[in-house]
């Protein structure tokens, strides 16, 4: 949503917005330098996670098209390190072949090596770092995890001086302990060997923290006050029990009043016995109504722990283990910890979590073809692309390469102008449905062996440019088909009717723990009448179309995650 802040005031404004959709060749976007900004006072490191199996490839992802977008060729003025997704390689330098694929296996499928890809980015920012850049982080799907940690890792431990290989394991083995032992070690460590850092942009596109056999959350990855600007553009039709959401936790003010009071004199003093209930230290929690009260249900519909199906409850038939020990001495932990991060920065985190149509690879990409024109994960992309812009951040972009992906350079720099309103929906508009044919897609997708490319004949086009606006962009691309895997490969059904372990986010962004079967629950958004929920404005556009199938002939688009209150329409 477009805000005054974003230009210097309304007479300037007044020059650079556009009174109606400009073309992405008219002269004022061509007259744009070839890469803006194309000068800053700093230099930028920027990198880049991708998703889980994920790599350069016939359906890359929006962070293979991020990269693709920024400049690269001058190391004094902008640094960008890509990671291929979690699934991509193994940690060992010389194995077996065969020990190779099964790592690789299973890496993909529980994140496995973690570890290694948030040393990876830890390492290039030790070796590269100096004092006065800016550092700005993305991530999609693990990825947007691995980013997540490497941002707590940066806050928890500090970043160390160049050439300190040996004392990267040992220094991720820190942060990730979350004992009282840890957290005092880590505290000294900092303090005697690393400096602090500051992230200016952390930016990601559907968060999944399904790592691990038995996952635990890490340190600050919910929540860190040693970032400026956080985004995250989140998936409505996501259903898949190992794709639930991970939204960021917004401190309360109890919360940030525990941060401000904490020192690290508090680190200092054992906060509780291993052995001892967290619940004799914190303030008491309000217990689960009844799953047979509906009064009971109804007052509690923010909430995830009442029984309601709605409002993201649990089923009779499931057993709920509760919430995480682990996770409470971890909350306890880090508002402690954050004090100092808290009184560094001049304001708080800048926070905005956004909803967008389609499922998982709809918003981070990789559902369809290089070669496709429309797909509702450009959109996302562009959302992300604008914010980078609108938080000034200095990333350095290539103008040809933003016109490609149906963004205007000249409503972008010198500066942010505020989007036209939307087009509207006409009869004609048809909310179009998948390729009759398989594909291709990764195995996190599919649970199958990738298809060849190049099978979307008529969603696909030849190089050929974008002549039309932004908004006609956004409009081909709000409509164009969403990819449920639930529906298109049903392999992934056995886990959701298996009973699993599973973890859910709680109104309160508690994280809680459960044993049951999914069947492709939708996802919950929390919060939403005390809170609000943010939705693009794409997803309004979509919601106006009915279905071009005509096994839905005169149905509409409704999100497959429950929206209780109008939402704040986002551009």
């Amino acid at each position: 949503m477009a805000s005054t802040k974003d230009t210097v005031n309304n007479e300037q404004a007044d020059v650079y917005r556009p009174t109606l959709p400009t073309s992405l060749n008219s002269e004022a976007t061509l007259s744009v330098p070839s890469v803006i900004p194309p000068e800053h006072d700093h230099r930028t490191l920027v990198l880049c996670f991708d998703g889980t199996g994920d790599q350069f490839d016939a359906d890359n992802s929006n962070i293979v098209q991020l990269v693709s977008l920024l400049k690269k060729n001058d190391r004094n003025k902008q640094m960008v390190y890509y990671q291929s997704g979690i699934g991509t390689y193994t940690s060992s330098k010389a194995v077996a072949p065969w020990w190779s694929a099964f790592q690789k296996t299973l890496d993909e499928m529980v994140a496995w090596n973690l570890d290694s890809h948030v040393m990876g980015g830890y390492e290039f920012l030790m070796q590269n770092y100096i004092e006065g850049d800016k550092i700005c982080i993305f991530g999609f799907s693990r990825g947007a995890y691995t980013a997540r940690s490497l941002a707590g890792m940066l806050h928890k431990i500090g970043l160390l001086p160049a050439d300190n290989l040996q004392q990267i394991p040992f220094a991720y083995k820190m942060y990730t302990r979350v004992d009282h032992i840890g957290w005092e070690q880590s505290n000294g460590f900092k303090k005697a060997f690393c400096s602090d850092v500051t992230i200016d942009f952390l930016g990601v596109w559907d968060t999944v923290d399904s790592v691990g056999i038995f996952p635990k959350r890490l340190p600050f990855t919910t929540s860190n006050g040693i970032v400026r600007v956080f985004r995250h553009a989140i998936s409505l039709d996501e259903r898949r029990s190992k794709f639930k959401t991970n939204l960021w936790n917004r401190p309360t003010d109890q919360e940030a009043q525990l941060g401000v009071q904490a020192s690290s004199s508090q680190l200092a003093q054992p906060c509780m016995s291993p052995t001892t209930s967290l619940n004799e230290k914190e303030p008491s929690t309000p217990t689960s109504p009844s799953l047979h009260n509906p009064s009971e249900k109804r007052s509690n519909t923010r909430s995830v722990r009442g029984g309601s199906e709605k409002s993201g409850g649990f089923r009779i038939n499931e057993i709920r283990i509760g919430g995480s020990t682990h996770d409470k001495k971890l909350d306890t932990m880090e508002a402690m910890y954050s004090a100092s991060a808290r009184k560094k920065l001049e304001v708080p985190t800048d926070i905005e979590e956004v909803w967008f149509a389609g499922c998982h690879c709809d918003v981070g990409g990789g559902s369809v073809s290089n070669k496709t024109r429309h797909s509702l994960a450009r959109i996302p992309l562009r959302w992300m692309v604008r914010e980078c812009f609108k938080a000034n951040t200095g990333i350095m972009f290539d103008s040809e390469g933003l016109r490609e992906i149906g963004l205007d350079p000249a409503t972008l720099y010198p500066f942010v102008t505020p989007r036209p309103r939307p087009l509207k929906i006409k009869p004609e508009h048809k909310v179009q449905k998948p390729p009759e044919v398989p594909i291709p897609v990764r195995l996190h997708a599919t649970l199958s062996k990738k298809r060849p490319a190049g099978i979307h004949a008529h969603h696909t086009v030849h190089t050929s440019p974008f002549l039309g606006s932004e908004e006609a962009e956004e409009l081909n691309d709000a409509l164009s088909p969403a990819y449920d895997q639930l529906k298109l490969k049903k392999g992934w059904w056995i886990l959701e009717i298996l009973p699993l372990q599973l973890r859910y986010q709680r109104g309160n962004n508690e994280w809680v723990t459960r044993f049951g079967s999914n069947l492709a629950r939708p996802r919950f958004i929390p919060k939403q009448i005390t809170h609000g929920v943010k939705v693009h404005r794409s997803v309004k556009m979509r919601m106006d179309a009915e279905y071009e199938d005509e096994r839905k002939k005169g149905k509409r688009y409704k999100p497959k995650a429950h929206l209780r209150v109008e939402p704040i329409w986002i551009d």
